[in-house]
């Protein structure tokens, strides 16, 4: 009997012989293992992306109405000038639709842009239509089984209107639970953290009296009319009132009524259930913090990059967006590069909620220099970017510790690096060449110089008390920090709503100017993952810290005033 991958690669080299067209082929990643070909009966789900009317408009958009000296500053653009720029041209959408009903394949449309199609297809169609061999894959790292094709070709009177297709060629394992080490605790029962009690839990741990004395955040509730915060979650994750409710009592007993949460389902996500570690954390950090906005948890059943893209076209099909947008997933950069399109994909997606106004924060990853997870692999001779903080559009949270003794430092698992796959953006250039020239040869050969580099700020990242279907635990990573800069930003966005001002949208290009003076600089400390190699923190912009720690005052002051 014949070997799978042998079995595999026959099929492989049939499929190629019908090829007239565009055609991609990729390398098998050695990571997925071939198992044998996908039965023809099994069904599978395609999405077709389209190419955008004019993505560098959007993107000239974008930064207009997020640059400080633009006389267009937060003048964001409307749903419909958004799409204006992403939307396909109407051939396109001929040209594929009718490709597919030579099949009797008939798409949905599935982005409101009209720029994403969706088909529900057997094996044995989608081999026909892209003269490909659908393969089972087993991902050896997380034992996933992913079905995919090494080639795919598209006829040459569609070529030219179709980006790709997913999942075909695109080896991006699906999320994987990335909980960092945590512990029980046992705290005072009814006893809230105050020094003025002599009860000073702040020299140990953080809650969120903590962040309010660290950064000045204040303590009253949001009040304006159209604020919001948006929670992205994955991978079943929940967070429940009750534990909300014990999290007020103990940690927020200003607060007279504990505030709710709602939770919206995408791709069938979990609406209810006990408590779990990430939700809680993000849920309690969010609204604890910047209590009184309204938090919407959106919970996302797919977990798949796929996932990440489903959630942004829900938002963006929405009239009102929420103001401020947090996520505490990411994936590693390494399996986006050959799928560059894919790649570009979820950044044009960060890059239309940002022109309507959001504000959008990611995990920078708990590994250092060395991608997203705490295990994920490294091998010492180049750093592992994480994704998608390497994009431009967003936002990139890292993490710090020791700010009960007077001064910040690294937290030492806190992300960091250069992107192979984006380049370094003009708002943040003279920052990071500082840094580099600090840097000198430090780390030379490891990383790309030209890419773009994250974190953009940092936050306290250890040891967060958090309550986990009815037990205190203490919590450590960017998942933690992250949540931390979504508050500050929406308790800002409130103040400028009540004076009748716009929210502030993306907001890097203020940060990098402006913004730098009002913020803790970290120079202390290095960030490291499974080796000792990491990037230090300096004065100024670093690779381990970002521009700094929140002072919500000196922020405020910022925004009213431009």
């Amino acid at each position: 009997m014949l070997a799978p991958q042998v079995l595999v690669a026959l099929g492989i080299a049939s499929a190629l012989a019908l090829v007239r067209g565009r055609q991609t082929t990729v390398a098998p990643k050695a990571k997925f293992v071939p198992l044998h070909p996908t039965a023809s009966t099994s069904s599978l789900q395609l999405t077709l992306v389209l190419p955008p009317t004019n993505i560098d408009g959007l993107h000239t958009a974008l930064y207009d109405v997020s640059d400080p000296k633009s006389a267009n500053y937060r003048k964001h653009l409307s749903k419909a000038e958004v799409e204006a720029f992403v939307a396909p041209k109407p051939e396109s959408v001929q040209a594929v639709t009718a490709w597919l009903a030579q099949h009797n394949i008939h798409p949905e449309v599935v982005s409101p842009s009209g720029d994403m199609l969706r088909i529900d297809v057997p094996v044995s169609t989608a081999n026909a239509l892209l003269a490909a061999n659908f393969t089972d894959f087993k991902d050896k790292d997380s034992g996933t089984i992913l079905t995919r094709t090494l080639s795919v070709s598209i006829p040459d009177d569609v070529e030219q209107h179709l980006q790709y297709i997913y999942p075909t060629t695109q080896f991006v394992p699906p999320l994987q639970p990335n909980h960092p080490p945590f512990k029980v605790v046992t705290p005072t029962p009814g006893n809230p953290t105050s020094k003025r009690q002599g009860f000073d839990i702040c020299s140990v741990d953080v809650v969120p009296q903590c962040l309010e004395d660290y950064y000045h955040i204040p303590t009253a509730p949001g009040t304006a009319s159209g604020n919001s915060i948006a929670v992205a979650g994955y991978l079943n994750e929940i967070a429940s009132e009750d534990d909300l409710e014990i999290f007020f009592l103990a940690w927020r007993p200003d607060v007279t009524t504990t505030p709710e949460f709602n939770v919206v389902s995408i791709d069938g996500g979990v609406t209810s259930g006990d408590g779990t570690l990430e939700a809680s954390l993000d849920i309690q950090y969010t609204v604890g913090v910047a209590t009184g906005v309204p938090t919407t948890l959106y919970s996302v059943g797919n977990p798949f990059a796929q996932g990440f893209i489903d959630i942004v076209n829900y938002l963006l099909g929405l009239d009102e967006l929420p103001l401020v947008l947090t996520t505490s997933y990411g994936f590693n950069e390494t399996d986006f590069q050959g799928s560059e399109d894919f790649a570009n994909t979820f950044c044009n997606a960060y890059a239309q909620l940002g022109a309507r106004g959001t504000s959008i924060f990611f995990a920078s990853g708990d590994n250092g220099p060395y991608s997203f997870s705490f295990d994920s692999e490294c091998d010492g001779t180049t750093f592992g970017p994480s994704f998608p903080s390497g994009c431009p559009f967003l936002t990139s949270v890292g993490a710090t510790t020791g700010y009960d003794s007077g001064t910040e430092v690294v937290a030492d698992f806190s992300g960091g690096g250069f992107s192979n796959i984006f380049p370094q953006p003009s708002y943040q250039s003279t920052a990071v060449e500082n840094y580099l020239d600090a840097l000198g040869s430090t780390n030379e050969g490891l990383f790309n110089r030209s890419g773009r580099a994250y974190p953009d700020v940092s936050a306290q990242g250890i040891n967060y008390v958090t309550r986990i279907n009815g037990t205190f635990f203490l919590v450590l990573g960017t998942s933690a920090s992250t949540p931390v800069w979504a508050s500050v930003v929406a308790l800002l966005n409130d103040a400028l709503l009540n004076a009748g001002k716009p929210p502030l949208g993306f907001i890097n290009p203020l940060l990098y100017s402006e913004g730098i003076a009002a913020l803790n600089d970290v120079t202390s400390g290095i960030n490291t993952g499974c080796g000792a190699l990491g990037f230090p923190a300096l004065a100024g912009w670093d690779a381990a810290t970002g521009l700094g720690t929140p002072d919500y005052d000196k922020l405020l002051a910022l925004v009213t005033s431009l």
